[in-house]
């Protein structure tokens, strides 16, 4: 879609703007997005990025070193496979486009639900998956959307989802609605033309979506809202990879793998899910 090409590529060319500026400054003696002899941005520190603000289930209460919600979890589990203290984790801010721009980082890994694709491979280094999702339809209670039980009931409909993310893909490769996808800068603004009735639906990862159809609005849920359903997998996929986001070509990409690698198989990935994530129950796939 044109808008959201040129909205990704304005966010590339400001990313790349500013990484010149970064990389001068490193080679006038400054130390911002350099990395030291180990490959990490700060010598005996592990840096690790997520949004602003970072939502439940996957950050409880805005607070990432918390180590509540499943990806704050999963981020000390693998600081603790790469021989990190808690002690030792550093948690910065970005956004989701900053994250996956190319040039230098400000983080070591970064995660925020950031699928796994070969496009953003061209401009970062991605990790082996720790979570599997697929995307969910949410709407609130009187919508048009309300009564949907089919994907073609949807395509007359405004949908609206984050730019840059895989939600949006799949409104557009999916659902096709008349109208286009609507492009909003992040999920919270999402979310709240939901509420005011700009849009009849969002599309967001299914954990999310349960998360605001059940929350109490005080804690971020939705007033009155209703997952329609599941998008099913796209291009024989059994759902979105979520992995960890490094800086192009980076010495730790491998290790960070490794790390991944291990706590899935020795069950951990699947015992945090169990505890933070939501299951499936209420979200029928539609067809």
């Amino acid at each position: 879609m044109t808008v959201r090409r040129s909205i990704r590529a304005g966010a590339a060319a400001l990313a790349a703007a500013a990484s010149l500026v970064l990389l001068a400054g490193c080679s006038s003696g400054g130390t911002d997005a350099a990395t030291d002899s180990s490959g990490y941005v700060t010598d005996g520190k592990l840096t690790i990025g997520t949004g602003e603000p970072a939502y439940s289930p996957w950050v409880e209460g805005d607070d990432p070193a918390s180590g509540k919600g499943f990806e704050s979890a999963v981020a000390y589990a693998v600081a603790e496979q790469l021989g990190f203290d808690d002690s030792d984790v550093v948690w910065v801010r970005t956004t989701f486009d900053e994250a996956i721009a190319p040039g230098p980082k400000t983080f070591d890994i970064n995660l925020q639900q950031f699928s796994i694709t070969d496009e953003r491979k061209e401009n970062v280094d991605m990790s082996t998956a720790y979570y599997e999702s697929s995307q969910a339809v949410l709407t609130i209670e009187g919508s048009k959307a309300a009564g949907a039980g089919s994907i073609a009931e949807l395509t007359d409909m405004l949908i609206g989802a984050q730019t840059g993310t895989t939600s949006f893909d799949a409104i557009e490769a999916q659902i096709a609605p008349t109208a286009g996808a609507q492009v909003f800068n992040t999920n919270e603004d999402a979310v709240l033309a939901l509420q005011n009735g700009q849009v009849d639906a969002i599309v967001v990862d299914l954990p999310t979506a349960l998360y605001l159809a059940s929350a109490d609005p005080e804690e971020g849920g939705v007033e009155g809202g209703l997952i329609v359903g599941q998008l099913p997998p796209a291009d024989g996929k059994t759902g979105d990879e979520f992995g960890f986001v490094l800086t192009k070509d980076s010495a730790l990409t491998g290790e960070v793998s490794d790390a991944v690698d291990a706590l899935r198989a020795d069950g951990t990935l699947d015992s945090l899910a169990s505890e933070w994530l939501a299951d499936s129950i209420g979200a029928p796939v539609l067809q």
